[in-house]
């Protein structure tokens, strides 16, 4: 449900997934009475995630929707509040803070968590969106367990693909991994670990141009660069290791990033400025863990408690002309 706008608050929290809505749970019950601007869609990544079995405090597994319903309604019940609006462009060049929003005007916050996350690149292959959770996926720790028995394909060539592979072989009967070049780009050791495994295999310079299946994924078509020719290769499951894009856009010019588009952050959350922290898979390009980003939004919440106590009060409106 969507609130009204709320002009100024002590603390606006941009995004939310695991990271967000923890962030807004401990910040609520510091009584900084957040605002989560949760963006549309809300409920980043797990809301395209089905089962989940690697959370702690699930032993049967949850659905990704529920989880994030959880987490929203107990940050609620200490009373933060939501505006599931999305955040197109910010002014951090003074205090309070702007973020302006879509539908529902400007919002003045003293502090910040940017809590935006990361997407996964897809292929964009004719039946990939339909798969998405029956077969197809783009985190292997998440989900592989569910692929036991199973023949698997891997699409990638650096070293997200081969650790996505290795991990993959605990569990398929079979890896095969798909790269569109000639060679790899993956570290020599993630190569050579990969090339000995008995369960993987390579199919070099061809890409993967479909992902097929009824009810559940079936099988993978591919063409090969050289000959154009296409083949199937049987499987139950596709792993796209293609990479993740930062959902930073909007900060570009505000926040110190990466080469990559990754929010910079020093002493874990805080970043180039003073009063906005950063939280999750914003900046977390390593681990992209639901558990690692609800840890990393409770320390942002943490910073953001004790920055707001030690701060010099601050008029609320604009800087003097």
């Amino acid at each position: 449900m969507t609130e009204a706008a709320v002009t100024d608050v002590r603390l606006a929290i941009v995004g939310s997934g695991p990271a967000g809505l923890t962030a807004a749970l401990y910040a609520a019950r510091a009584n900084l009475d957040p605002l989560v601007i949760g963006g549309v869609p809300a409920g980043g990544q797990l809301m395209l995630t089905s089962e989940i079995e690697n959370y702690p405090g699930f032993p049967d597994g949850i659905q990704g929707p529920e989880l994030i319903e959880l987490f929203r309604k107990q940050a609620a019940k200490f009373g933060a509040r939501f505006l599931d609006d999305n955040v197109i462009g910010v002014d951090f060049t003074h205090r309070p803070f702007v973020l302006r929003t879509g539908t529902n005007g400007d919002v003045r916050a003293r502090s910040v968590i940017v809590a935006t996350g990361a997407n996964a690149r897809w292929l964009e292959l004719p039946n990939e969106q339909r798969l998405r959770g029956k077969g197809v996926s783009a985190c292997a720790t998440c989900d592989g367990f569910f692929f036991k028995g199973r023949e698997l394909v891997v699409v990638g060539g650096g070293d997200s693909a081969m650790e996505e592979a290795l991990f993959l072989t605990k569990f398929a009967t079979h890896v095969t991994v798909v790269h569109r070049g000639p060679h790899l780009r993956a570290s020599r050791i993630l190569q050579a670990r990969a090339r000995a495994h008995p369960k993987v295999s390579f199919v070099m310079d061809a890409d993967v141009v479909d992902v097929f299946g009824k009810e559940t994924v079936e099988g993978i078509v591919v063409r090969e660069h050289g000959s154009g020719a296409s083949r199937t290769l049987p499987a139950q499951g596709l792993f796209v290791a293609i990479g993740h894009d930062p959902a930073t856009e909007v900060f570009r010019g505000a926040l110190e990033l990466d080469a990559k588009g990754y929010v910079k952050t020093h002493d874990i959350t805080r970043t180039s400025v003073d009063g906005v922290f950063a939280a999750g898979d914003v900046y977390d390009h390593r681990y992209r863990q639901a558990v690692s980003a609800a840890g990393l939004g409770c320390m942002a919440a943490l910073d953001a408690e004790k920055f707001l106590a030690e701060e010099v009060p601050l008029p609320v409106g604009p800087p003097p002309a």
